[in-house]
């Protein structure tokens, strides 16, 4: 699959957000795990939102990768 420039540069702008977020919640969870009456539910939540940007963040690069057949 070809991308263009345009294309390319949202994906990448995109996958620089993406990282910001989950290295934010990773330390805002950071920082419940030291609170000993934190929401449990809320981290729970936290956890699996950070799993799901985990999962987008590998989609994007998959796609930035330059298939080696071409």
């Amino acid at each position: 699959m070809y991308l263009d420039e345009q294309t390319e540069g949202q994906m990448r702008a995109r996958l620089t957000e993406l990282r910001r977020e989950h290295r934010a919640l990773d330390d805002t969870l950071q920082t419940l795990s030291e609170n000993a009456y934190a929401d449990q539910l809320q981290v729970k939540r936290m956890k699996k939102h950070k799993l799901v940007l985990k999962d987008a963040i590998a989609r994007l690069e998959s796609r930035l990768i330059p298939d080696l057949d071409a």
